[in-house]
């Protein structure tokens, strides 16, 4: 991607090196994350219980920021300024007015509208609080661990939180939690699984739309990252077996063609996850 003087988005709140003190949740808690996934449908719980112990240790020294990292720090509030460009344009030729979540940079753990939690959860949308989180850290696992190279792939992450903002926009949050806490456990991943290839077809259609210009391959990209963290992958690759009955965001398949979806038809009513397959 060719973002370097782009536009910097204003909705950026910098708080890395604040995390509470003695958290350190680096690959081998993620790995863990994931292997609880797997069991229960759902590390959240763990996960907080675990930073919530620490959160009463003294502050966390500051930590000292490489120039790689501020680099990426800077690609994120670019790919954040494109999608704010972007879905402002589709919701007034709809005629009505965008609203941008905040995307909030933290360091190993971070208290948000939704709780407590840690890195280990990767990057997340809170409802409440309308703001996207992320440890920069995530783009070195999604890299070495997970083999999703390129910074298409990263920007990937960042629209694919945005179109959770836009599901909260549109209501559809609000109808699904509803609808997923009334249901059985089956019935609630199902759900989310809808919610989160909704997300990666809304990340599509950004993609489309895309202000900032793209090089040959990119999109690739983000169809290898919106792969390697299918369900599927994840759990043979923890236990090596696949239990779909405790999916939460869907299969590699089920992601990339969603992804694709959304980057062919740059149409936001294509992406009706709930009614289609």
């Amino acid at each position: 991607m060719k973002w370097q003087g782009g536009r910097r988005s204003r909705n950026v709140e910098d708080r890395r090196g604040r995390a509470p003190a003695g958290v350190k949740l680096g690959g081998g808690v993620l790995l863990v994350a994931v292997v609880i996934t797997v069991l229960t449908g759902d590390p959240t719980a763990l996960i907080r219980a675990l930073v919530s112990g620490a959160a009463t240790s003294p502050a966390a020294a500051p930590v000292e920021r490489s120039a790689a990292e501020d680099e990426l720090a800077e690609f994120v509030t670019v790919i954040l300024a494109d999608t704010e460009d972007t879905w402002s344009g589709l919701y007034a030729a709809a005629g009505a007015s965008y609203q941008p979540p905040t995307l909030v940079l933290f360091t190993d753990a971070v208290q948000s509208a939704c709780g407590m939690n840690s890195a280990a959860v990767g990057p997340f949308y809170c409802p409440p609080d309308q703001r996207v989180y992320i440890d920069l850290s995530f783009y070195r696992e999604l890299q070495d661990r997970f083999g999703a190279p390129g910074d298409f792939a990263q920007a990937y992450v960042i629209a694919h939180e945005v179109g959770h903002h836009v599901q909260n926009l549109m209501g559809i949050a609000d109808r699904v939690h509803t609808a997923r806490s009334r249901a059985s456990q089956a019935e609630s991943n199902a759900l989310s699984v809808r919610m989160e290839l909704q997300a990666d077809c809304f990340a599509g259609v950004w993609a489309h739309h895309a202000r900032t210009p793209l090089d040959p391959g990119d999109i690739e990209e983000g169809l290898g990252a919106a792969a390697a963290i299918g369900d599927d992958r994840l759990q043979r690759g923890a236990t090596g077996r696949v239990s779909p009955e405790s999916w939460t965001h869907g299969s590699s398949e089920q992601r990339v063609r969603w992804f694709r979806q959304g980057v062919r038809t740059g149409d936001i009513n294509a992406c009706d996850t709930f009614g289609g397959g």
